[in-house]
């Protein structure tokens, strides 16, 4: 999950804008094609970022969260996201495909292990990915923990209202009376069909609504991504693994939470995140002994609200520093 537009708000606390020195696609299976980029340092300690949504894809500005100087800097997009293509395919895009994409790049860019990065979203891929392949992550930095459960899903359906009810009513009063009884299959039939006229308007009311629950400090910033085309791959793919209850069993991350638990892991977690509220985090680190849990007061969901900002270029920069947080 991703209600942000990263490029459109900056920030003193990033590092500075850095170009990639290497960038190229490879081909995963039926018919998708992942772009992929590095910057920083070739020969640096390695960090892949995990974008959010599912859908949203990477920016430049995603590059700016790792010291250029020591990080070897991975950015990919998902399956429909992003660069990649096809645009906001659906076909064989479930969360075990990714999680195999990720390895898959870890294996094409031959890199022993590296360090895990991921927010929202990507939170969930993080965790699901570490728990497969332990063995490949020197640690783990999350950001708005969402870890694909019923009631997490029904809190982005549903919860918000209790906070938002204005954006909420917006998000339903979309949709016919008769439909309103299943937010996500109503929302998802409009988003995959082939008529931009159908699925356009969706996409947008969509984004929207979960752009204006995103922050608490300032004025909710309208995506460059908000309405037409490019807002089809957020919408589209979150309503598809919504529906889909994100391809996990419940409680998946936490059954198997073991595996990972000698990985050094911190969660950055805004108190008043709306979109993945904080009882998952919390109930993460309670199940997670090793994990530092960093709350910050005064932030919602956004990567860019100014706390975890700094948070999650002073957590990089402690595993720079000392290997842990």
């Amino acid at each position: 999950m991703a209600a942000y537009d990263i490029n459109r708000t900056g920030g003193g606390d990033l590092y500075p804008g850095i170009e990639p020195f290497d960038h190229g696609t490879f081909l995963v299976g039926s018919g998708h094609s992942l772009y992929w980029e590095q910057s920083g340092n070739p020969h640096g300690q390695p960090v892949v970022f995990l974008h959010g949504g599912p859908g949203a894809g990477t920016t430049p500005n995603h590059r700016r969260f790792f010291d250029p100087a020591h990080y070897r800097i991975i950015l990919f997009d998902q399956r429909g996201a992003g660069r990649s293509t096809p645009y906001a395919n659906i076909i064989d895009n479930t969360t075990n495909h990714l999680v195999s994409d990720i390895e898959k790049l870890r294996e094409l860019l031959g890199i022993e292990m590296w360090l895990v990065f991921g927010g929202s979203w990507g939170a969930t891929l993080a965790l699901v990915y570490a728990e497969s392949y332990p063995e490949r992550c020197l640690g783990i930095i999350l950001r708005g923990v969402f870890m694909g459960r019923e009631k997490e899903l029904d809190w982005f359906l549903h919860g918000i209202r209790n906070v938002y009810p204005e954006a909420w009513q917006r998000f339903v009063d979309f949709l016919p009376v008769a439909e309103r009884g299943d937010i996500a299959s109503a929302y998802y039939s409009r988003l995959i069909d082939d008529d931009p006229k159908v699925h356009g308007p969706a996409a947008a009311a969509w984004v929207h609504y979960e752009t204006q629950c995103s922050t608490l400090r300032h004025k909710p910033i309208e995506r460059a991504v908000g309405s037409g085309f490019a807002a089809l791959a957020l919408a589209r793919l979150e309503a598809h693994y919504f529906v889909n209850q994100v391809f996990l069993e419940e409680d998946e991350i936490l059954a198997n939470i073991d595996k990972i638990a000698n990985i050094p892991t911190t969660i950055i977690q805004g108190r008043y995140d709306m979109i993945c509220p904080m009882i998952s985090a919390n109930e993460l680190a309670s199940a997670f002994p090793n994990t530092v849990l960093n709350v910050i007061d005064d932030a919602g969901h956004s990567a860019m609200e100014p706390g975890i900002r700094r948070a999650l270029v002073q957590a990089a920069d402690a595993f720079r520093d000392k290997g842990r947080f």
